[in-house]
């Protein structure tokens, strides 16, 4: 089933699959809802929730806002998808700016959220991501059109661990896939960059006051949100633990997709009072707390 819903005089594009307790999904930054498809919905769906997924304003079927918008505004689109979709409180998961929505609404509208996941997350700039957002901020303002071959590359070296990229095959069809993306994105995503790149308006001392359960999901290769960062958010939110997933870099959702969902339907069904605080996993095959 799929739909729009207003919110504030955005229209939000969205999809929901499967039935139970509600499952919100939310994209990172330039990509639209429909990429948790092939992996996350199906096996969220198959262990009896219902999924909804959403194009964050700026990319697919949602209003595109080329005059800009901050991370405040994408967190009041999603509380609006809660609650008009899913119809009051959801688990919500998301990864990198999603992830980012994710844990602002837990802080600001905590009774929306059951149980929260934050892929790839982080609670603070630092001195890589910095640089890199003014580099990337400075070429679309400039309007510069890159070749389509720099564009790759840079999202190929970005998103990907090294063990995806020593599979030949497998680098072969990811180069494939980059390369179907525009070399010069839309006002939208261009503004989607921008506030998932230099909107921090909360500190990660703030993350303390989420109260959902919470799973931090940090991948060992991520160099756009590095583990330690995730590992700082998990450490300042009560009610979390956090895992490394190895080998898998800024899309390990993609890369290992079985791993990650498993994480995630044993989180979201596992109600247990006595659930270890905080967990670590480094290495394949490392027992789960």
């Amino acid at each position: 089933m799929s739909g729009t819903i207003d919110a504030g005089g955005i229209t939000l594009a969205y999809e929901e699959t499967g039935s139970g307790e509600p499952v919100v999904l939310v994209m990172g930054a330039g990509s639209p809802g429909r990429v948790w498809r092939p992996y996350q919905v199906p096996a969220l769906a198959a262990a009896g929730f219902r999924v909804i997924t959403f194009d964050n304003r700026g990319v697919g079927g949602s209003s595109e806002c080329p005059e800009g918008f901050t991370l405040a505004d994408l967190t009041d689109d999603l509380a609006a998808v809660i609650e008009q979709v899913a119809g009051g409180a959801a688990h919500v998961v998301g990864t990198s700016l999603g992830a980012r929505m994710a844990q602002r609404l837990a802080m600001t509208r905590p009774e929306l959220v059951d149980r929260l996941a934050l892929l790839a997350t982080r609670g603070r700039a630092d001195a890589a991501l910095t640089t890199f957002a003014h580099a990337q901020i400075a070429v679309q303002q400039q309007g510069l059109a890159l070749p389509p071959e720099v564009s790759v590359a840079m999202g190929v070296l970005a998103n990907l661990s090294p063990a995806s990229l020593r599979d030949e095959v497998a680098a072969e069809d990811w180069l494939a896939m980059l390369s179907m993306a525009p070399p010069t994105p839309s006002a939208g995503v261009r503004r989607q960059f921008e506030a998932a790149l230099t909107h921090f308006p909360d500190g990660v001392s703030e993350l303390g006051w989420i109260t959902a359960p919470t799973l931090v999901l940090a991948f060992a290769d991520d160099r756009l949100s590095p583990p330690h960062l995730g590992i700082e958010v998990a450490e300042a939110i009560p009610r979390a633990h956090y895992e490394v997933l190895p080998e898998t870099g800024h899309f390990g959702y993609l890369e290992r997709p079985e791993e990650v969902n498993d994480l995630l339907v044993r989180f979201l069904t596992d109600h247990s009072p006595d659930r270890p605080r905080r967990g670590r996993r480094e290495a394949a095959g490392a027992t789960r707390p």
